[in-house]
Protein backbone atom coordinates (compact mmCIF):
# COMPACT_ATOMS: atom_id res chain seq x y z
CA UNK A 1 0.00 0.00 0.00
CA UNK A 2 1.08 3.20 -0.79
CA UNK A 3 2.41 5.94 1.84
CA UNK A 4 1.43 8.56 -0.09
CA UNK A 5 -2.15 7.59 -0.23
CA UNK A 6 -4.21 10.74 0.69
CA UNK A 7 -7.99 9.97 2.36
CA UNK A 8 -10.41 11.28 0.00
CA UNK A 9 -12.26 14.72 0.94
CA UNK A 10 -15.11 13.36 2.48
CA UNK A 11 -12.84 10.84 4.55
CA UNK A 12 -11.54 14.39 5.88
CA UNK A 13 -14.58 15.44 6.57
CA UNK A 14 -15.93 12.46 8.53
CA UNK A 15 -12.70 12.19 10.79
CA UNK A 16 -13.41 11.30 14.59
CA UNK A 17 -15.71 9.19 16.56
CA UNK A 18 -19.52 9.80 15.81
CA UNK A 19 -22.14 9.19 17.85
CA UNK A 20 -25.99 8.87 17.64
CA UNK A 21 -28.77 7.00 19.13
CA UNK A 22 -30.92 6.26 16.00
CA UNK A 23 -34.52 4.90 16.17
CA UNK A 24 -35.42 1.71 14.77
CA UNK A 25 -38.79 1.83 13.20
CA UNK A 26 -41.11 -1.22 10.95
CA UNK A 27 -41.96 -0.50 7.80
CA UNK A 28 -45.25 0.74 8.20
CA UNK A 29 -43.81 3.63 10.62
CA UNK A 30 -44.11 2.36 14.22
CA UNK A 31 -41.13 3.04 16.21
CA UNK A 32 -40.03 -0.18 18.35
CA UNK A 33 -36.65 0.98 19.66
CA UNK A 34 -33.36 2.73 19.79
CA UNK A 35 -30.02 1.82 18.81
CA UNK A 36 -26.66 3.33 20.96
CA UNK A 37 -23.93 4.22 17.89
CA UNK A 38 -20.40 5.01 18.07
CA UNK A 39 -18.65 4.57 15.08
CA UNK A 40 -15.58 6.06 12.77
CA UNK A 41 -14.10 5.33 9.58
CA UNK A 42 -10.25 5.81 10.23
CA UNK A 43 -7.42 6.03 7.44
CA UNK A 44 -4.20 4.62 8.89
CA UNK A 45 -1.29 3.37 6.34
CA UNK A 46 -2.95 3.92 3.48
CA UNK A 47 -5.81 1.94 4.07
CA UNK A 48 -9.15 3.09 5.32
CA UNK A 49 -11.36 0.90 7.91
CA UNK A 50 -14.64 1.44 9.37
CA UNK A 51 -15.80 0.30 12.79
CA UNK A 52 -19.26 0.43 14.32
CA UNK A 53 -20.17 -0.97 17.77
CA UNK A 54 -24.01 -1.08 18.54
CA UNK A 55 -26.42 -1.70 21.14
CA UNK A 56 -30.16 -2.19 20.36
CA UNK A 57 -32.96 -1.38 22.86
CA UNK A 58 -35.89 -2.28 21.12
CA UNK A 59 -39.22 -4.99 20.73
CA UNK A 60 -40.10 -7.18 17.98
CA UNK A 61 -38.36 -9.63 15.81
CA UNK A 62 -36.27 -6.53 14.28
CA UNK A 63 -34.61 -6.61 17.61
CA UNK A 64 -33.54 -10.35 17.25
CA UNK A 65 -32.72 -9.41 13.45
CA UNK A 66 -30.39 -5.96 14.12
CA UNK A 67 -28.32 -7.19 17.61
CA UNK A 68 -25.59 -9.97 16.04
CA UNK A 69 -23.76 -9.24 18.96
CA UNK A 70 -20.29 -8.39 17.52
CA UNK A 71 -18.61 -5.26 16.58
CA UNK A 72 -18.61 -3.99 12.72
CA UNK A 73 -15.02 -3.69 11.47
CA UNK A 74 -14.78 -3.62 7.70
CA UNK A 75 -12.73 -2.11 4.87
CA UNK A 76 -13.21 0.72 2.45
CA UNK A 77 -11.76 1.72 -0.63
CA UNK A 78 -11.66 5.31 -0.38
CA UNK A 79 -12.19 7.89 -2.87
CA UNK A 80 -13.95 10.57 -3.86
CA UNK A 81 -16.18 9.41 -7.22
CA UNK A 82 -17.09 5.99 -4.70
CA UNK A 83 -16.72 4.00 -1.50
CA UNK A 84 -16.33 0.70 -1.82
CA UNK A 85 -16.87 -1.23 1.32
CA UNK A 86 -15.20 -5.02 1.07
CA UNK A 87 -17.02 -6.46 4.46
CA UNK A 88 -17.09 -8.75 6.23
CA UNK A 89 -20.09 -6.72 7.60
CA UNK A 90 -21.09 -4.21 4.64
CA UNK A 91 -20.77 -5.15 0.62
CA UNK A 92 -21.18 -2.38 -1.70
CA UNK A 93 -20.99 1.57 -2.78
CA UNK A 94 -21.23 4.88 -1.41
CA UNK A 95 -21.09 8.01 -3.74
CA UNK A 96 -20.12 11.22 -2.18
CA UNK A 97 -21.66 14.62 -2.91
CA UNK A 98 -18.78 16.84 -0.66
CA UNK A 99 -20.93 16.57 2.97
CA UNK A 100 -23.16 14.25 1.15
CA UNK A 101 -23.16 10.79 0.97
CA UNK A 102 -25.29 8.51 -1.08
CA UNK A 103 -24.62 4.59 -0.07
CA UNK A 104 -26.29 1.64 -1.32
CA UNK A 105 -24.60 -1.88 -0.23
CA UNK A 106 -25.66 -5.31 1.61
CA UNK A 107 -25.36 -6.33 4.90
CA UNK A 108 -24.97 -10.39 5.23
CA UNK A 109 -25.34 -9.96 8.97
CA UNK A 110 -28.95 -8.32 8.79
CA UNK A 111 -29.96 -9.67 5.59
CA UNK A 112 -30.94 -6.30 4.24
CA UNK A 113 -29.88 -4.01 1.39
CA UNK A 114 -29.50 -0.42 2.79
CA UNK A 115 -29.80 3.03 1.24
CA UNK A 116 -27.83 5.03 3.86
CA UNK A 117 -27.57 8.55 3.33
CA UNK A 118 -25.28 10.27 5.75
CA UNK A 119 -24.84 14.46 5.61
CA UNK A 120 -22.98 16.86 7.25
CA UNK A 121 -24.17 19.87 8.37
CA UNK A 122 -21.11 22.12 10.35
CA UNK A 123 -24.06 24.93 10.66
CA UNK A 124 -25.74 22.82 12.77
CA UNK A 125 -22.80 20.79 14.44
CA UNK A 126 -24.84 17.32 12.98
CA UNK A 127 -24.70 14.56 10.50
CA UNK A 128 -28.37 13.99 9.73
CA UNK A 129 -28.40 10.03 9.41
CA UNK A 130 -30.74 7.64 7.99
CA UNK A 131 -30.99 3.73 6.33
CA UNK A 132 -33.66 2.45 4.79
CA UNK A 133 -33.99 -1.42 5.21
CA UNK A 134 -35.08 -3.77 2.40
CA UNK A 135 -35.65 -6.98 1.19
CA UNK A 136 -35.10 -6.49 -2.55
CA UNK A 137 -37.19 -4.18 -3.37
CA UNK A 138 -39.74 -4.46 0.01
CA UNK A 139 -38.71 -1.79 2.28
CA UNK A 140 -38.67 -4.25 5.87
CA UNK A 141 -37.36 -1.27 8.21
CA UNK A 142 -35.99 2.02 8.51
CA UNK A 143 -32.95 3.43 11.26
CA UNK A 144 -32.72 7.39 11.36
CA UNK A 145 -31.43 9.92 13.96
CA UNK A 146 -28.60 12.69 14.57
CA UNK A 147 -25.19 12.17 15.65
CA UNK A 148 -22.63 14.24 16.73
CA UNK A 149 -18.72 13.87 16.47
CA UNK A 150 -16.14 14.12 19.35
CA UNK A 151 -11.87 14.01 18.82
CA UNK A 152 -11.57 13.55 22.63
CA UNK A 153 -14.25 10.93 23.42
CA UNK A 154 -11.91 8.01 25.56
CA UNK A 155 -10.23 11.11 27.47
CA UNK A 156 -12.43 14.59 28.09
CA UNK A 157 -15.05 13.79 31.00
CA UNK A 158 -16.91 16.85 29.48
CA UNK A 159 -16.75 15.42 25.73
CA UNK A 160 -18.31 12.58 27.67
CA UNK A 161 -21.07 14.60 29.70
CA UNK A 162 -21.59 15.77 26.21
CA UNK A 163 -22.40 13.10 24.30
CA UNK A 164 -24.54 11.29 27.30
CA UNK A 165 -27.04 14.83 27.01
CA UNK A 166 -27.45 14.56 23.24
CA UNK A 167 -27.90 10.52 23.60
CA UNK A 168 -31.05 11.55 25.99
CA UNK A 169 -32.60 14.27 24.14
CA UNK A 170 -32.08 11.71 20.76
CA UNK A 171 -34.09 8.86 22.91
CA UNK A 172 -36.85 11.81 23.46
CA UNK A 173 -36.89 13.39 19.77
CA UNK A 174 -36.19 10.08 17.95
CA UNK A 175 -39.93 9.22 17.86
CA UNK A 176 -41.68 12.75 17.07
CA UNK A 177 -43.79 12.84 14.40
CA UNK A 178 -42.53 14.65 10.79
CA UNK A 179 -44.92 17.66 10.37
CA UNK A 180 -45.25 21.05 8.95
CA UNK A 181 -46.49 24.13 11.19
CA UNK A 182 -49.88 22.84 11.32
CA UNK A 183 -51.85 26.44 11.76
CA UNK A 184 -49.71 29.05 10.99
CA UNK A 185 -48.40 29.84 6.75
CA UNK A 186 -45.26 30.63 6.85
CA UNK A 187 -42.27 30.94 4.68
CA UNK A 188 -39.13 27.91 4.65
CA UNK A 189 -35.79 29.15 2.75
CA UNK A 190 -32.45 28.28 2.28
CA UNK A 191 -29.11 27.95 0.14
CA UNK A 192 -28.80 24.42 -1.15
CA UNK A 193 -25.52 23.05 -2.76
CA UNK A 194 -25.93 21.27 -6.04
CA UNK A 195 -24.08 18.87 -7.58
CA UNK A 196 -24.23 16.84 -11.26
CA UNK A 197 -24.33 13.45 -11.96
CA UNK A 198 -20.97 13.33 -12.13
CA UNK A 199 -20.49 14.64 -8.76
CA UNK A 200 -19.23 18.30 -9.88
CA UNK A 201 -20.14 20.93 -7.71
CA UNK A 202 -21.56 23.26 -10.31
CA UNK A 203 -23.33 26.07 -8.00
CA UNK A 204 -26.21 26.49 -5.87
CA UNK A 205 -29.73 26.88 -5.57
CA UNK A 206 -31.83 29.49 -3.56
CA UNK A 207 -35.38 27.04 -2.43
CA UNK A 208 -37.99 28.85 -0.84
CA UNK A 209 -41.49 26.92 0.19
CA UNK A 210 -44.40 29.19 1.21
CA UNK A 211 -46.70 27.15 3.49
CA UNK A 212 -50.35 27.98 3.40
CA UNK A 213 -52.61 25.69 5.98
CA UNK A 214 -56.36 24.62 4.49
CA UNK A 215 -57.00 22.52 7.72
CA UNK A 216 -55.33 20.38 10.10
CA UNK A 217 -54.42 17.59 7.45
CA UNK A 218 -54.32 19.66 4.04
CA UNK A 219 -52.05 22.54 3.43
CA UNK A 220 -50.88 24.65 -0.51
CA UNK A 221 -47.26 24.68 -0.70
CA UNK A 222 -45.13 26.60 -3.59
CA UNK A 223 -41.51 25.55 -4.27
CA UNK A 224 -39.64 28.05 -5.71
CA UNK A 225 -36.27 27.14 -7.02
CA UNK A 226 -33.26 29.88 -7.97
CA UNK A 227 -29.98 29.25 -9.50
CA UNK A 228 -28.35 26.20 -10.89
CA UNK A 229 -32.03 25.12 -11.06
CA UNK A 230 -34.83 27.47 -11.74
CA UNK A 231 -38.29 25.77 -11.34
CA UNK A 232 -41.47 26.50 -9.65
CA UNK A 233 -44.18 23.80 -8.80
CA UNK A 234 -47.62 24.41 -6.39
CA UNK A 235 -49.02 21.44 -5.05
CA UNK A 236 -51.64 20.58 -2.65
CA UNK A 237 -50.44 18.15 0.55
CA UNK A 238 -52.38 15.98 2.91
CA UNK A 239 -51.10 13.98 5.64
CA UNK A 240 -53.12 11.13 6.71
CA UNK A 241 -50.66 9.74 10.37
CA UNK A 242 -47.74 9.15 8.63
CA UNK A 243 -49.13 8.77 5.09
CA UNK A 244 -48.29 11.82 2.72
CA UNK A 245 -49.51 12.53 -0.47
CA UNK A 246 -49.04 15.55 -3.07
CA UNK A 247 -52.02 16.13 -5.02
CA UNK A 248 -50.96 18.88 -7.65
CA UNK A 249 -51.76 20.80 -9.96
CA UNK A 250 -48.15 20.90 -10.55
CA UNK A 251 -46.79 17.98 -8.43
CA UNK A 252 -48.05 14.59 -7.37
CA UNK A 253 -46.95 11.82 -5.83
CA UNK A 254 -46.68 10.30 -2.30
CA UNK A 255 -43.98 9.64 0.75
CA UNK A 256 -43.77 7.98 4.41
CA UNK A 257 -42.94 9.86 7.51
CA UNK A 258 -40.49 7.79 10.22
CA UNK A 259 -40.26 9.85 13.30
CA UNK A 260 -38.74 13.42 12.18
CA UNK A 261 -37.88 12.43 8.85
CA UNK A 262 -40.06 12.00 5.53
CA UNK A 263 -39.04 10.49 2.09
CA UNK A 264 -41.06 11.14 -0.51
CA UNK A 265 -41.13 11.03 -4.29
CA UNK A 266 -42.75 13.89 -6.48
CA UNK A 267 -43.77 13.89 -9.85
CA UNK A 268 -43.74 17.25 -12.02
CA UNK A 269 -46.77 17.34 -14.63
CA UNK A 270 -46.37 16.54 -18.01
CA UNK A 271 -42.98 15.91 -17.98
CA UNK A 272 -39.85 13.22 -17.56
CA UNK A 273 -38.80 14.93 -14.06
CA UNK A 274 -39.46 13.81 -10.57
CA UNK A 275 -38.17 14.78 -6.93
CA UNK A 276 -36.70 12.18 -4.52
CA UNK A 277 -36.44 14.01 -1.30
CA UNK A 278 -35.25 12.79 2.40
CA UNK A 279 -36.41 15.98 4.55
CA UNK A 280 -35.97 15.76 8.33
CA UNK A 281 -36.76 18.49 10.59
CA UNK A 282 -34.10 18.73 13.61
CA UNK A 283 -35.68 21.03 16.48
CA UNK A 284 -38.79 22.90 17.68
CA UNK A 285 -38.41 25.73 15.36
CA UNK A 286 -39.19 23.27 12.41
CA UNK A 287 -35.25 23.67 11.03
CA UNK A 288 -35.34 21.21 7.85
CA UNK A 289 -32.10 19.87 7.23
CA UNK A 290 -33.20 18.39 3.23
CA UNK A 291 -31.40 16.05 0.57
CA UNK A 292 -33.44 16.73 -2.71
CA UNK A 293 -32.88 13.94 -5.64
CA UNK A 294 -33.63 15.23 -9.37
CA UNK A 295 -34.17 12.68 -11.88
CA UNK A 296 -34.78 13.42 -15.55
CA UNK A 297 -35.82 10.25 -18.16
CA UNK A 298 -35.64 8.05 -14.68
CA UNK A 299 -31.37 9.27 -14.31
CA UNK A 300 -29.96 11.04 -11.73
CA UNK A 301 -29.51 14.91 -13.09
CA UNK A 302 -28.78 17.17 -10.05
CA UNK A 303 -28.58 15.79 -6.53
CA UNK A 304 -28.86 18.86 -3.96
CA UNK A 305 -29.05 19.34 -0.17
CA UNK A 306 -29.29 22.29 2.33
CA UNK A 307 -30.66 23.54 5.49
CA UNK A 308 -34.20 25.53 5.60
CA UNK A 309 -35.12 28.45 8.34
CA UNK A 310 -38.75 28.56 9.31
CA UNK A 311 -40.18 31.81 8.92
CA UNK A 312 -43.46 31.91 10.77
CA UNK A 313 -46.44 33.78 9.45
CA UNK A 314 -49.95 34.53 10.24
CA UNK A 315 -52.42 32.31 11.86
CA UNK A 316 -54.78 30.97 9.47
CA UNK A 317 -55.94 28.55 11.77
CA UNK A 318 -56.66 29.96 15.07
CA UNK A 319 -60.07 29.77 17.28
CA UNK A 320 -63.28 29.37 15.63
CA UNK A 321 -66.56 31.03 17.99
CA UNK A 322 -70.63 30.78 16.80
CA UNK A 323 -71.88 34.35 18.28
Amino acid sequence: MADDKKPSNWQQAITGEWHGMPSLFEADGTHVGYNKVSRASEFKDGRTTYWMETKFDATGPLNDRFEIGAKFNFGVIDSDQDRIYTGPDFIGTGRPYGLLVDSRYFSPGWNVDLRTVNHVVPELGLQVYSSQLFEGDTLVGVFNGLYVVTQDHETNPETQQKVIDFLAKEKTDGKKPFNYPVKNAGVFRGEFEVYNDQQELIGTNKVTIHHKPINLLHSEQTIEIEGVVNRKWTAMRTRNGNHHQFHGPEMFGNGMSYGRYLYSIRHSFGEAFKLWSRETVVDDDYTMVCAWQFLESQKEKYTTFGVLHWEEGEEILGAVYVE
